[in-house]
Parts: structure tokens; sequence; C-alpha cells
């Protein structure tokens, strides 16, 4: 796959149909072995395009199975596409559905191997895990090893790794799956403080439920990205 990663930021217009596209995923395809023959190909995503603008928030639906994780892990670079290539601007946090953690490391001592690995300063890490901490509401497990958290706590600490440096362009995969009803609307309130900053969200979703939080929603069928 030919992948190209622009070297400015995009631009901060409000989204719309003249705001600058910050990721953009052109006919992408993607086909996993499996079944009888052995080597028989099943074909996931074939032809897939995919567009997000800046400062939007972006659905990603589909039944299971139809490619939505596969088509973000292509986006974000985990995963190499068949053919197709992407197009991505500015930086990218990416929040897997399940939580990529270490067990025996704190809360704590996940942000700093995250801010290390994302070049910040000891000031801005802090800065932001103090307000991530108090955003989510999970301060009191900052000294809590992975292995020890409940399922919620864990899901928050996910995300707000993917949030700590404060990415233009947010992937998330069933991010809300364990939260609380007064988690998951923090949660939206955080996603719209980043729309409001100008940044892009999109979300991988079995369904959706408040349809009105989003710009707009694409669902994956039949191996190609559909408006909805």
């Amino acid at each position: 796959m030919n992948t190209k990663v622009a070297t400015t930021p995009p631009d901060s217009t409000p989204a719309g149909e003249h705001a600058a596209t910050v990721l953009a995923a052109h006919g992408i395809t993607k086909s996993y072995r499996g079944g009888w023959p052995v080597r028989r190909r099943r074909p996931v995503l074939r032809g897939a395009d995919l567009t997000v603008r800046a400062g939007e928030v972006v659905g990603l639906v589909g039944e299971n199975g139809s490619g939505k994780s596969t088509l973000m892990k292509i986006l974000v670079g985990a995963l190499a596409a068949d053919d197709g290539t992407v197009e991505r601007a500015g930086r990218l946090g990416y929040c897997p559905q399940e939580p990529l953690v270490y067990a025996r490391l704190t809360c704590d001592e996940h942000f700093d191997l995250f801010a290390h690995a994302y070049g910040m300063t000891a000031a801005a890490a802090d800065r932001s895990r103090r307000a991530l901490y108090e955003q989510l509401g999970f301060a009191r497990y900052a000294h809590v090893r992975a292995d020890q958290l409940s399922g919620g706590t864990l899901a928050k600490l996910n995300l707000s790794l993917a949030l700590l440096a404060d990415p233009d362009v947010l992937l998330l995969d069933e991010p809300y799956a364990g939260f609380d009803w007064d988690t998951y609307q923090k949660f939206w309130g955080l996603v719209a403080r980043h729309r409001d900053a100008g940044r892009s969200v999109l979300i991988v979703s079995h369904f959706v439920v408040d349809e009105d939080r989003f710009d707009r929603i694409v669902e994956v069928r039949d191996g190609k990205a559909v408006p909805r």
C-alpha cells in the first residue's frame, strides 16, 4: 500500500465542504485467508473510500464482520492494505477496541511511557494527564496497575492515552464499551471540545444511538464505505 503522510498541519477551518481534508483513504482492499480450501481468500474491503475533514466528527458503522475495525487499523497504519492509498495530515491518536496496555504498569506509568513516545515535554504531559484524570474521573487510580483496573477504568485509560498528545485526528474503535452513563456523557464532552478546537474525530461503532452528535455517518457495507 502506498501511504502518503502530509508534513504540514491541517487547516483548522470549521467542518464543511471547504474544510481541509486531514485523513483520506482511496480504493482500500483487504482480504484474509480462511475457510476451505485453505488458500481461499475472503475479501473484507473492496475498494473502500473515506474522507475526514478538519473539525468534524464522523461515525463509521456496520454489521459485525463488515470491516470497520479493519479499515480503522489500515487508516492508522497498524495493518497493511492489499491495495489503495491513505493520506493523512497532522498527528493521529488511536484508541483500539481492545486496550493495548502493560499489565504491570500503573496509569501514571502508562502516561509517562506514552508521553515519551509522543515526544512531549514533562510539563505538557503533566498538564494533559491531570486534565484527562479530571475530565474522565479516574485520578484515584493513578497508582493502580492496569491488571487491577475494572473494565470501565481500563477503557478510560485506553481513551486517555489516545488523547494525551492532543492529536489533530482522533480515531476511536468502540471507545465507550464498558462506560457507565456518566462517563459516556463525559466522553461526548471531550469529543465536542476536540471538534471545537478544529480537531477531527472518527468513531467506529456497531450501532449509533445519538446520531445528532455526528456530522456525518458512513456505513461499511459490502466492502465499501458509503454515506448513510
